[in-house]
């Protein structure tokens, strides 16, 4: 419903309860009006009669009294009327007059003052029904001089009220017909014009004619509204859904072919010697990876990374670059070789110990150490120093990617001044307040601000950086562009969901539901009718796996029937364990699984299965496809990839998600059972409702799910950001042919 109609109908039961609140005042009125009208008409009839009732009275001719009641009778509303004694006894009446109203019953409802002291008389009147519909009634003392004679009785008839009441009705009725019509016509016709007045008021702010701040929210939203359009449309000729194909397309048309860098701290493929000295690949338990790795297999290009697997280093040429993925090779990877000391303190210190609990509401406080802060700073110049030399020309497109790299855009951008640097910030940003706790924070953000483009996930995020470069540095920030100036540079600020590949690449290789779920039973060795629930994470603080695990321990508790039949998976890989939060997180998490196992203990059943180890992505399909509900539980997350993933995986739209409101995946997947976390109660209660939902309703949740995941995926988030960036360096490059003109005309003159 629209709000002018909304404002049509308040406006119309408005009037209608007006117009009932007028009725009944009419209509008392109107009846009030016709009783006191007819005492007066009752008053008149008697004095006018009085003579000729008074003679006959005294004679006692009652004939003649009925004759002098018959000429008072004509008036037409008059029905009936009698002469009774004071005791009650009727003296005369006419032949009209109701024998149901006798004059012995009236002069019982006399007051007896009135037939006794001739100066206090007073007359009865009185509304009543007869057969044949309602009368008023008048009994008026009568009395010759100073003696009491009786009293006389007429009889009105009041259909001619009730005639009054039904026009009374009917007008109301028609006017309210009208000004129903004129309210709502008029209604219409304000919203009309407000919206006239609106929309040009709206033209000439957009134009910049004129200045209101109260437009700006609107107008921000409006202009990105607008650039999202542009980029969108003019995409490709084709357009439609975002592919491989597509983004290909974007990067040889618009992009003329140049080869794409990616920087990230994680490789995408590790290269392990096993027990056995037998050479492996291994796939890292990274949502980055996962993430990025579709693109660059769509783009090709570079990708920079740390080496880190014990067979990395024989697996490259002089270069340190390897072509992956294995099979298919298309594209570079390019490996960079880290000490001890540099690992330790780049890596597990500054990142993991400073920044990572910087920027995650988990209740872990940021440690920072100097001596860290000199080794991410020697890294983050390594790094870029490694970035310039992928480069094969002088403007080259690099992706910088999440937090390990904050001060890379800023030294990439003092040796390569032309790059179109975007990075993009995968984990939360704090607010001002919080991210002001960190020692270095102005040169963490004097770092980014080198990017051209700048994303995270959610605005609130863009939102919270803004604060920041606001508190901490001198810049101008434009809030209603989303823009930071420094240093006569201009670094855009978006928000840019990340999301999967669409179809998933695995989608084909892996088994069917059917066959996942056989597999799985037979690898736990659980009974046909199980239920399974799965949980899949890097074994992190942030992800809530303890609050997941008392979750799972509460539904066994308040659902007995439960206990033996549903069993929850948790697939966790081992991460930071140099750092002692971690270690220590791993001890919690596994006295808190025994304790569960050993409470609901029966024969060989285990509430809780913990596999504690890295699963390549093939394994962990597996998992998805045969769970009956997922739970992402993590307290504080920019977007959780492994919602989308389970999703993606369920091609037979069975299973539920259950899905922590603290992660940026809430925001999109809205048909999943959204949880507190913390809530131990309201999650085992998302548990209970996932076990016992029906599977129609499961396939419109999953089904509503893949569909949104199908139009967002992850070649729509890297599209949309190179298509950014292709019309930012169209524009710069254009302003600085500009300047060189002037320039060259300036020298001329």
């Amino acid at each position: 419903m629209t709000r002018r109609l909304k404002i049509a109908v308040v406006v119309v039961l408005g009037l209608a309860a007006l117009t009932a609140v007028a009725y009944a005042v009419v209509t008392r009125t109107t009846r009030s009006w016709a009783e006191r009208d007819l005492e007066l008409r009752a008053q008149l009839a008697v004095t006018s009669a009085r003579r000729g009732l008074s003679r006959a009275w005294r004679a006692d001719d009652r004939e003649a009294l009925a004759d002098v009641l018959a000429d008072v009778t004509r008036d037409i509303r008059i029905m009936g009327a009698a002469a009774c004694s004071p005791t009650g006894s009727s003296v005369a009446t006419t032949e009209s007059y109701p024998p149901s109203l006798p004059c012995s019953r009236l002069a019982s409802r006399i007051p007896r003052s009135a037939l006794g002291d001739a100066t206090s008389l007073e007359p009865l009147h009185e509304t009543t029904d007869i057969h044949g519909g309602s009368v008023h009634l008048s009994a008026l003392p009568f009395r010759d001089g100073s003696s009491m004679l009786g009293f006389v009785v007429l009889v009105h008839d009041l259909s001619f009220v009730a005639r009054r009441e039904t026009a009374a009705r009917t007008l109301l009725l028609a006017a309210f017909v009208v000004l129903a019509i004129a309210g709502a016509f008029l209604t219409w016709l304000a919203g009309r014009m407000a919206r006239r007045d609106w929309t040009r008021e709206l033209r000439r702010v957009l134009a910049g004619e004129e200045d209101r701040p109260e437009y700006a929210p609107l107008l921000r939203d409006v202009r990105e509204l607008v650039s999202r359009m542009v980029v969108e449309s003019d995409a490709d000729a084709t357009g439609g859904r975002w592919t491989p194909e597509r983004l290909r397309a974007v990067m040889h048309q618009r992009m003329h072919g140049e080869r794409l860098i990616v920087l990230a701290n994680r490789e995408p493929y590790v290269h392990q010697r096993d027990a056995s000295g037998a050479l492996t690949v291994l796939h890292p338990a990274s949502g980055l990876v996962t993430a990025l790795e579709p693109v660059m297999r769509a783009c090709s290009g570079v990708w920079v990374a740390h080496g880190s697997g014990s067979a990395d280093r024989e697996t490259t040429d002089t270069s340190n670059r390897v072509r992956v993925p294995p099979g298919e090779e298309s594209f570079l990877l390019r490996r960079v070789w880290l000490g001890e000391e540099q690992e330790q303190g780049y890596y597990y210190g500054f990142a993991n110990e400073g920044l990572w609990p910087l920027c995650h509401l988990a209740h872990t406080r940021p440690t920072f150490r100097s001596d860290d802060w000199q080794h991410y700073r020697a890294v983050n110049r390594r790094f870029a120093e490694a970035v310039a030399e992928e480069s094969d020309c002088d403007d080259p497109i690099v992706l910088v990617q999440d937090y390990h790299f904050a001060l890379v855009p800023r030294m990439l951008r003092e040796i390569l001044p032309r790059a179109t640097i975007l990075s993009f910030w995968h984990i939360p940003w704090p607010n001002a307040e919080r991210f002001g706790i960190c020692p270095f924070r102005e040169e963490i953000l004097e770092g980014l601000l080198g990017s051209s483009i700048l994303g995270f996930h959610t605005r609130q995020h863009c939102g919270n950086f803004l604060d920041s470069v606001d508190a901490y540095l001198e810049s101008r920030v434009n809030r209603a562009e989303q823009t930071v100036v420094q240093h006569a540079r201009e670094t855009l600020v978006r928000p840019y969901p990340i999301s999967i590949e669409w179809p998933p690449r695995l989608g084909p290789a892996v088994p069917s539901p059917t066959e996942c779920r056989a597999r799985v039973l037979d690898e736990l060795r659980l009974p046909a009718d199980a239920l399974i629930g799965v949980g899949v994470d890097r074994l992190d603080y942030t992800k809530g796996i303890e609050e997941r695990l008392l979750a799972v321990e509460r539904l066994l508790e308040r659902e007995p029937p439960l206990v033996g039949r549903f069993t929850f998976v948790q697939l966790a890989a081992p991460s930071r364990t140099r750092i002692s939060r971690y270690r220590e997180l791993d001890e919690r998490v596994e006295a808190l699984v025994t304790r569960i196992n050993e409470r609901f203990a029966s024969g060989t059943y285990r509430a809780v299965v913990y596999l504690r180890e890295h699963h390549e992505p093939d394994t962990v399909q597996r998992y998805y496809r045969a769970a009956d509900v997922c739970y992402v539980s993590s307290l504080h997350d920019g977007m959780n990839l492994v919602a989308k993933e389970f999703v993606a995986a369920r091609d037979d739209e069975r299973g539920v998600l259950v899905l922590s409101h603290f992660t940026g995946a809430a925001r999109e997947l809205t048909e999943a059972l959204i949880v507190n976390p913390y809530d131990i109660e309201e999650a085992s209660g998302a548990l209970s409702l996932a076990l016992r939902m029906p599977s129609s309703e499961q396939a419109l949740r999953i089904r509503a799910m893949r569909e949104l995941l199908a139009e967002l995926n992850v070649y729509r988030w890297a599209g949309r950001m190179l298509l950014d960036a292709e019309r930012l360096r169209r524009r710069e490059r254009l302003t600085g042919r500009i300047s060189t003109s002037w320039q060259a005309l300036a020298v001329e003159r």
